[in-house]
Order: structure tokens, then sequence, then C-alpha cells
């Protein structure tokens, strides 16, 4: 029986999501004042948190392969979310298609990501690491890219690997703190940017920022949410080219620069056709 199949079959996992669901409804989303920004912890937040508990092993809640079952899931789960926010865009089409350059340039906002992260990591002690680790947000596009150019078993491979790892586990709050964080210190972005940058090409990133957004602006959380659902398509779509041909050969320049002089990795199997 395929792994999916016994996800489905497993009663244990939709009883304690529909548990989780339920509490963290209950609990509903809270604002908190912190300093001069506002954090805001919304449902879905201690959902992930209810969740992690059930991997603790002393609680014994859940088997490995409950857990390798549920993992599973997520995908099946996510064409269901990205099937709901496919129907607000309709509704939403004609802004959508007003914010269309705006929508197309934001991606250039990933070498942000390259000028900022790649000399971190070299600071903190990574070698080309770096590059795997800092040229994207590190999703299963990024890590094609890697794969295919260097090979996975590589310094580059383990970079984008130890982000795609970390960003899993936790990405999804990292993204919902610093979105409600800086939509509630800095007045410069309209909410309609900040839905935009929401949309990174991870749908449980994008959704777990996006939350905070609908908790401040209720009025209009039907446009954010198709706002922020067409930037997490044309993320997927032109993202890959633009890391591809801009953000991974400057990650190399810079990685240079900083004096990591190690040649590139290549991959085993290109080693042995040459």
């Amino acid at each position: 029986m395929d792994i999916v199949d016994k996800a489905i079959r497993n009663w244990k996992l939709h009883g304690l999501a529909l548990l989780f669901v339920i509490i963290a409804e209950l609990i509903g989303a809270k604002k908190y004042q912190l300093g001069p920004g506002l954090i805001v912890l919304v449902p879905l937040l201690y959902s992930f948190a209810l969740g992690a508990l059930c991997g603790i092993k002393k609680l014994n809640i859940l088997s490995r392969d409950d857990m390798v079952e549920a993992s599973s899931l997520v995908g099946v789960t996510f064409f269901l979310l990205m099937a709901r926010y496919g129907t607000l865009v309709g509704p939403n089409f004609w802004k959508v298609v007003e914010t269309g350059p705006a929508l197309v340039l934001q991606e250039f906002g990933n070498i942000g990501t390259v000028f900022f992260g790649v000399p971190l990591a070299v600071f903190l002690g990574l070698r080309r690491e770096a590059i795997g680790a800092a040229f994207s947000n590190a999703r299963e596009p990024n890590i094609a890219i890697i794969g295919e150019k260097y090979g996975l078993d590589t310094p580059e491979g383990r970079g984008v690997m130890g982000v795609y790892i970390t960003g899993t586990i936790f990405g999804a709050v990292f993204c919902s703190l610093l979105s409600s964080m800086i939509a509630s210190t800095v007045s410069f972005f309209s909410p309609q940017a900040l839905a935009m940058a929401t949309g990174t090409g991870s749908a449980g990133m994008m959704t777990a920022a996006l939350a905070p957004l609908l908790e401040m602006y209720p009025d209009i959380k039907d446009e954010l949410t198709a706002l922020a659902a067409a930037s997490n398509m044309l993320s997927g779509l032109d993202g890959v080219y633009l890391c591809v041909f801009l953000s991974l050969p400057l990650s190399n320049w810079l990685v240079k620069k900083l004096g990591v002089n190690d040649p590139p990795s290549v991959p085993p199997e290109k080693k042995s056709n040459a």
C-alpha cells in the first residue's frame, strides 16, 4: 500500500489534526505589544506547536511511522489550500492585474537574500556551503537547481539542504512573527505590498506570514489573500529563472570576493562523464 494511502487511512492523524484545529481556534488570535512592534499569534502557530509536541518521544503520541505518514499528507493538503486561494484570485482578478509589474519585479528581492545571507554565512564559518544556503529561500525548486549543478553531497548541497530543513522546522513560525513585526512597526509599506512579499514560493510560509496581515487588515483580507497567492505562484515560475541566471552566479561571485577560493563542486556523475 502506498504511504499516502496509509496516511489517509490513519485515523489517529486525522483525529489529532481535528483536535489541534479545535484547540487552536478556541484560543484564537492573540496580540502582544513588544516595544514599538505588535506580535500577532494566530491559530496556525498553535497548531504547529501542538504538532511538534507530538514528536517528543517520551510523550509516545505518534510513532515514527505515523510521523512519516503525516509528512506525506503535507503536499495533499497544500493542493486543497492553494485551490482555496485560487477561488479568491478570480473575484480580485483586476486588482491582481493592476499590480502585475509589481508582482513580477518583487522577485528581484531575492537578490537581497544574497547580499545579506552570503556575507553572514561566510562570517559564521561556512565556505562554499554559503552559496547553497543563501542564494534563495532553499525550497524544493532551489534544491533541484543545486542538485543538478553541484550535487547534493557537496558543500553547496549541504548548504541548501541545511537551510531547507531549518526552514521546514522553523520557517513558518519565523515568517509569521516577522510579518507581524514589520506590519506593525514599518508604516512605509502598504498592506498590499506586504501581502505580495509573503509569496516566496512556499505555500506553508506564505500562509503563516499572511495570517497576521489578515488579522490586522480584515476589511481587505480577500484582496490580500489574492495578491499573496498570485505572488506565490509567480515565485514558483520566474523565481527559478532568477535563481539560475542571477542570484546563483551572484552568490558565487560574492563568495570569491569574501576570500573563499575553493573550487566549485562537481557532481559525481559529471566527473565520471568527463
